[in-house]
């Protein structure tokens, strides 16, 4: 096949798209810019996932929230996204004694997705390839581009080199990307990666009597302070299991029965779902995998190439927005496209001010949850404060919200939410230090005989704040 850009530009005016990496972000951005007319080109370096017999690469399960919902939606993808999903409604957490106890993610109705990452992205390479201006290149691995003229040079399978011409690269090409390295040669441009101390090892629970083994539309968690599980349920009645754990813990189990042991101590309930066997062989299938997490600033360089996804900002994966973080990307560059009406010139620095600081808080905020969801829901001072704002978001929603509903079940811009977040858990403090004054005083015996009067004195006292100009909300 040949892939000429000549031959390409001979053939139409559309100018060239060329989008590197075919994973997730790829195969979405290329559903966008087909969907805008362009010439898009989509290059990948491993070969068609559609047809590998074993696909490689990250396979922790992926939580499909609305940010990356809406971005589907956009290129008609939705529905069948989710239909391929497993609603999960709340955490549930396992104590060592064995008892569940769910915290819901949201109110009633609210749910994240439990969806596999092969076969999501399997959908969306399909999807692009269902456009007649769009071409999935495989085996291609970028090799350099030109940072002023978009010349790109790839080397096939086969060894050859080939050229390529692009009107704007759209680096999607991972945490460690390939199109990003031209930026590193750049005066001005800020990088950093940071390697956190935990790995992570995945297990697979299987069905007991063709069924779940757990209950299925939950998100389970075994917190133990320094580490946890967590288990997702999949399609074929399993769950993925994928625990994380400092590196030197994991190094000093190094038999089976050591594993078993350790199972015994941590995760007792889990050993009979597992099974004793399967536990045994799976823990030593592959190391422990290292998670990093990226940030980089600016996305663009020129009019020429963008970052998007885990080439701009890989994070760890403990608020399951990875993905979603990754496909918002496409959606909000889209909507600066419409606006800027497509001058390259134009978007491609709005959507880095846009963007970088909305990818930095979520990046934060997921190296943050990894305390909440190993410790903090351990904790019955977490527990408290979550009904707290759950209950004044009852009374005042749209000014007292959960930093997870604001997350995970709006597209409030990520940084917004951080600010917000902040300024309610000041404000929460103030009211519930005003309640603790008011028992000091004498009004420990309403407390505890009127409990929700109390509530109601610490939403008066925080309505008196919030009516302050001084505390804007």
């Amino acid at each position: 096949m040949d892939y000429s850009t000549n031959k390409r530009k001979s053939t139409n005016n559309k100018k060239v798209v060329a989008v590197v990496g075919g994973g997730l972000v790829g195969a979405l951005n290329a559903c966008f810019f087909a969907k805008r007319g362009f010439q898009v080109e989509v290059f990948e370096s491993r070969e068609d996932i559609r047809r590998a017999k074993i696909v490689k690469g990250r396979s922790i399960n992926l939580a499909l929230s609305h940010r990356g919902r809406q971005a589907l939606k956009h290129v008609g993808m939705e529905d069948t996204i989710v239909s391929n999903g497993i609603p999960m409604h709340s955490r549930m957490i396992h104590s060592l004694n064995g008892t569940q106890s769910p915290i819901p993610y949201g109110k009633k109705g609210q749910y994240i997705l439990s969806v596999d990452r092969a076969n999501l992205n399997k959908e969306l390479l399909s999807a692009a390839e269902m456009y007649p201006n769009a071409n999935l290149n495989f085996a291609h691995k970028l090799l350099d581009w030109n940072t002023e003229t978009g010349a790109m040079t790839f080397v096939r399978v086969d060894g050859a080199k080939e050229e390529i011409q692009a009107d704007l690269i759209v680096g999607c090409d991972g945490a460690f990307s390939a199109v990003r390295k031209q930026f590193l040669r750049q005066s001005r441009f800020n990088y950093s990666q940071t390697y956190i101390p935990h790995g992570y090892l995945e297990l697979t629970m299987p069905p007991v009597n063709g069924e779940f083994a757990m209950k299925p539309n939950h998100l389970h968690i075994w917190p133990r302070n320094t580490f946890m599980m967590i288990a997702l349920p999949n399609l074929d009645k399993t769950f993925t299991c994928t625990l994380f754990m400092p590196f030197d813990k994991f190094e000093k189990i190094t038999t089976g029965n050591q594993v078993i042991d350790f199972f015994q101590e941590y995760f007792p309930d889990a050993i009979q779902l597992i099974g004793v066997d399967a536990l045994k062989r799976d823990y030593f299938r592959l190391p422990a995998q290292a998670m990093v997490s990226v940030k980089c600033s600016p996305y663009h360089l020129g009019d020429k190439c963008v970052l998007m996804g885990d080439a701009a900002h890989a994070v760890v994966p403990f608020y399951g927005q990875g993905m979603n973080a990754g496909f918002e990307d496409c959606l909000v560059f889209n909507e600066i496209m419409d606006q800027l009406n497509e001058d390259f010139s134009a978007v491609l620095p709005e959507y880095t001010r846009i963007r970088v600081p909305d990818d930095h808080a979520i990046a934060d905020l997921a190296m943050y949850n990894y305390v909440e969801m190993r410790a903090h829901v351990n904790s019955k001072w977490f527990l408290f404060q979550k009904y707290v704002v759950n209950f004044l978001n009852m009374i005042m929603p749209r000014t007292i919200i959960p930093l997870y509903t604001m997350v995970t079940f709006t597209r409030m811009r990520y940084h917004e939410a951080v600010k917000h977040w902040h300024w309610q858990n000041k404000v929460i403090k103030q009211g519930l230090f005003a309640c603790a004054a008011v028992c000091l005083s004498g009004g420990s015996y309403l407390l505890l005989r009127y409990p929700p009067k109390m509530l109601y004195v610490l939403v008066e006292q925080l309505w008196t704040r919030l009516q302050d100009p001084k505390n804007p909300s």
